[in-house]
């Protein structure tokens, strides 16, 4: 019994770093340049140098990226309605997907071409940094306060919220 349990646990694990992981980079690849319109790339200012990747490419990634993410919030959801995960643990998965989604989108409007200042670039950074370390942080603490002291259920199930069987 307890290969099982060491295995669901390693299943929810990779399907939890899948889905932060995949997100911003669904974000990214599926939004695309935000270049504006109607200029040539020599007369555009970046306040951040854009990866060189097609956009072609970048839609397939990110297409790609959504789907990894869907099945690891499909696995996910599935165990956490089993009682397999504690549903405590999306208190951590949420702000972590979240930020990621922040991240892919800012990252897009940073490395926009425009004419002159990229002001978007400048209130993502304002912005967007300090609600990515919040949430970064808020899951950090939520998560060691799971692992340590958060099992509930009078001590019983283990103590990175994988408990069999709801217990």
């Amino acid at each position: 019994m307890a290969h099982r349990e060491t295995h669901t646990g390693t299943l929810l694990g990779a399907a939890g770093t899948a889905l932060v992981a995949a997100v911003p980079v669904a974000a990214w690849g599926l939004m695309g340049q935000q270049d504006a319109e109607g200029l040539s790339a020599s007369e555009l200012d970046h306040a951040f140098q854009p990866w060189a990747v097609a956009d072609g490419t970048a839609a397939a990634i990110g297409a790609t990226a959504l789907l990894v993410a869907a099945v690891g919030v499909t696995l996910l959801a599935r165990a956490t309605l089993r009682g397999a995960l504690d549903r405590r643990w999306w208190q951590v998965l949420g702000p972590l997907t979240l930020a990621g989604l922040v991240v892919g989108v800012g990252w897009r409007i940073m490395t926009a071409g425009v004419v002159g200042a990229n002001i978007g670039a400048g209130l993502t950074l304002m912005f967007g940094g300090p609600v990515v370390a919040g949430l970064v942080l808020w899951a950090l603490f939520r998560g060691v306060w799971l692992a340590t002291r958060g099992t509930g259920h009078g001590g019983r199930g283990q103590q990175l919220g994988f408990a069999p069987r709801g217990a």
